[in-house]
């Protein structure tokens, strides 16, 4: 029987959570060489419910560190990290990087209920582990969020898009919303995040980069 890791959240973050999982949709990137280069990003108008949650949902918060039911699921949380560091092994040379890149790549993904393979994948197409990559129409970092999204859910301030935990947290959020609004479809749900909604190309590129990233 697989047991769930608890992670330490501040308090409400599982109320925003759930809040957010309820949630419907928006826009996105698209990075197929060493040079982000983001598709045409949509910017559409939310309502006051929905990004009242969203907003709620990439509130600041310290760094979490996980904490677990048992053994079991700690030992599977560390087998985890240990296979990942191994592939990204040529993208991030230093160990402590890697490392805290992971850690906050698991910890967003769980906290948007997302596949950690899907986020990876996405990463690896957006940015190839950039961390301050830019695309030629402006998205930024690792999951290649535009700046309008700073304006629209966050205080404002784009260059924190470069900060590895708000870019992990934006795109993971935005990514869950895509979803929702698309009833859990990937394929539509991905191309909303690249703005090319209907389009094979980057859904495809996604799910084959997902691939390389699964575990278990």
């Amino acid at each position: 029987m697989t047991t769930t890791p608890i992670l330490k959240p501040a308090s409400g973050e599982f109320s925003r959570r759930k809040c957010l999982l309820s949630l419907p949709l928006l826009a996105g990137p698209l990075l197929f060489s060493e040079q982000a280069a983001a598709g045409a990003q949509i910017e559409e108008p939310l309502i006051d419910s929905v990004r009242t949650a969203l907003s709620s949902a990439v509130a600041k918060q310290a760094p979490p560190i996980p904490e677990f039911r048992d053994t079991e699921s700690r030992l599977a949380y560390l087998r985890w990290l240990g296979a990942m560091s191994d592939r990204l092994r040529k993208k991030k040379p230093d160990w402590q990087t890697r490392k805290e890149f992971l850690q906050t790549v698991w910890y967003e993904s769980k906290r948007a209920g997302l596949d950690l393979a899907l986020v990876l994948g996405l990463i690896q197409v957006e940015s190839n582990f950039r961390k301050f990559a830019v695309s030629p129409v402006g998205a930024r970092g690792y999951m290649q969020v535009m700046p309008f999204w700073t304006r629209v859910i966050g205080d404002g301030d784009a260059t924190k898009l470069f900060h590895m935990q708000t870019n992990l947290r934006f795109g993971c959020v935005i990514l869950r919303h895509y979803l929702d609004r698309e009833k859990g479809d990937l394929f539509m749900g991905l191309g909303r995040y690249n703005g090319s909604r209907g389009k094979a190309v980057y859904p495809d590129a996604v799910l084959g980069a997902k691939k390389q990233w699964e575990f278990g």
